[in-house]
């Protein structure tokens, strides 16, 4: 049922229907009440005001007819907005310019050393140099990480792989950058990635599963990102799947990441003979490609164990599609048929359908998915980006010459 906005939500409607077309692509007026669940004039009023600020333009095509006069189709212009992600890994930082309409326009790669004192201070002035020399109008910046954060909004990260404990780096990096930036778990902003440009615009309840260098995972229910008490839902990489099986690098045995993780495959590949000397995951997989039995028994065997892990995981989340991806997913022809026979199998009857779609990756996709925390700002009906998110909408539905933070000058 449509409702009358109140004058408090027009902002929220503003900005919800730039992201809309943004990610969507052009609709039409009615189209976007419907969605809304707003009145068509209120759609109508808001819509002329964007066209105004030149937001938003009217196509030549037209909506398919339901019986009335066809209505013209409306579409985002490109410059309305991007955002910036950036991926923090140990050594480097990926970093891209992203569309509302999830566009990569820009990407570079920069050197960074997250283990040593001042890397905190490093990250921030690199990312300075960076930002300051992008063109447009750039609404926020979304970091993802390889830990655990506390909140999108004040971004405070434990990530051990990083030899970080409780870095404050939201506050540092929207001191230097005078950006709304929200920080986010590498596999979570994935997941919001896939809420906007992949298979979660199709379901709202779905589970992302990453593998290659760990295995991390996301949990989507209702279209909201579940993240737990402090910020760390979905690490089924630390399951403890086999109690006799090798340290893992949390210190716990037997992790599903201690088993099937990258270093883990390799360190098997040495151990079969497979690989010799500096040899590592490239020369693994391309054994498996040249027909190589023991190389493809490894892969099979892990994806055995990935398995019957993740249906020990949909049997208790119910999620309508299992989402598969990151680096490992380039050797999946040989994951699959372990994962195949034991995923299903250790599910209940009724459950045996429940699909799995494996998606296409390349290292920039995790820092798309840290733009996304950006650009999904507008659909925060959770309140998941709390302060920041309510900065990156009044930075997008407000004219160009005025992008300060909304609270009277002062940074959040």
């Amino acid at each position: 049922m449509s409702v009358e906005s109140t004058p408090m939500q027009d902002t929220m409607i503003q900005s919800s229907i730039l992201g809309m077309l943004g990610s969507r692509g052009a609709m039409s007026r009615a189209d976007l009440a419907r969605a809304l669940k707003v009145s068509s004039a209120t759609v109508t009023q808001i819509c002329k005001l964007l066209i105004a600020r030149e937001m938003i333009a009217e196509t030549d095509d037209l909506a398919p007819s339901r019986g009335g006069r066809p209505a013209r189709l409306l579409e985002l212009v490109s410059s309305a907005g991007t955002a910036v992600g950036v991926k923090v890994t140990a050594d480097h930082i990926a970093v891209v310019q992203v569309g509302l309409d999830g566009t990569v326009e820009s990407s570079q790669t920069v050197e960074f050393a997250a283990l040593r004192p001042d890397s905190l201070d490093q990250l921030a002035r690199g990312l300075g140099e960076v930002i300051g020399a992008l063109p447009g109008r750039l609404l926020g910046v979304g970091v993802a990480v390889p830990g655990s954060v506390d909140s999108r909004d004040s971004g405070i990260v434990d990530a051990p792989t990083l030899n970080w404990s409780a870095a404050q780096i939201g506050a540092i990096l929207r001191t230097r950058l005078n950006l709304p930036v929200l920080v986010e778990n590498d596999v979570n902003a994935v997941a919001v990635a896939d809420r906007l440009y992949g298979a979660g615009q199709d379901h709202d309840t779905y589970l992302v599963v990453t593998i290659g260098r760990g295995v991390g995972s996301a949990i989507v229910i209702d279209g909201i990102v579940r993240r737990g008490a402090n910020g760390g839902a979905g690490e089924i990489g630390h399951m403890s799947v086999d109690p006799a099986g090798p340290v893992c690098e949390c210190g716990s045995r037997g992790c599903l990441e201690a088993l099937i993780g990258a270093s883990a495959l390799v360190q098997k590949g040495h151990e079969r003979g497979v690989l010799a000397g500096r040899q590592g995951g490239a020369e693994l997989l391309e054994a498996a490609r040249q027909g190589n039995d023991a190389a493809r028994r490894i892969y099979t065997d892990a994806g055995d164990v990935l398995g019957r892990a993740l249906s020990g995981v949909v049997q208790m989340l119910d999620p309508e599609i299992v989402v598969l991806l990151g680096e490992g997913t380039d050797a999946w022809p040989y994951w699959q048929p372990g994962f195949e026979t034991s995923f299903r199998s250790g599910l209940m009857p009724s459950r045996r359908g429940v699909p799995f779609l494996v998606e296409s990756w390349s290292d920039y996709q995790w820092a798309l998915g840290a733009a996304a925390l950006v650009l999904s700002a507008p659909f925060d009906a959770s309140g998941a980006g709390g302060e920041q998110g309510r900065w990156v909408r009044a930075r997008l539905q407000r004219p160009a010459e005025n992008l300060a933070s909304p609270t009277a000058g002062a940074r959040p």
